[in-house]
């Protein structure tokens, strides 16, 4: 996780890892946090999560990788 620009490099780790670190990412509540995974159970996860914490979900997919948008 990169905490300064508020982007989350899950790829390769399994659930519920994703989703624990989006939490942490999401602790100071910033406008926007950017999340990479590799797997559409992830991706689920994490756009279930945010939605429920109040975020809009955009989700790009190329060559099996999800990049997910989170923004209040």
């Amino acid at each position: 996780m990169n905490t300064m620009d508020n982007t989350v490099d899950a790829r390769g780790l399994s659930c519920p890892i994703p989703v624990v670190m989006v939490k942490k990412a999401m602790a100071g509540e910033p406008a926007a946090v950017s999340v990479l995974v590799d797997n559409p159970v992830a991706m689920e996860n994490v756009t279930r999560f945010a939605e429920h914490q109040g975020y809009t979900v955009v989700v790009t997919e190329a060559s099996g990788e999800y990049h997910l948008d989170l923004k209040k």
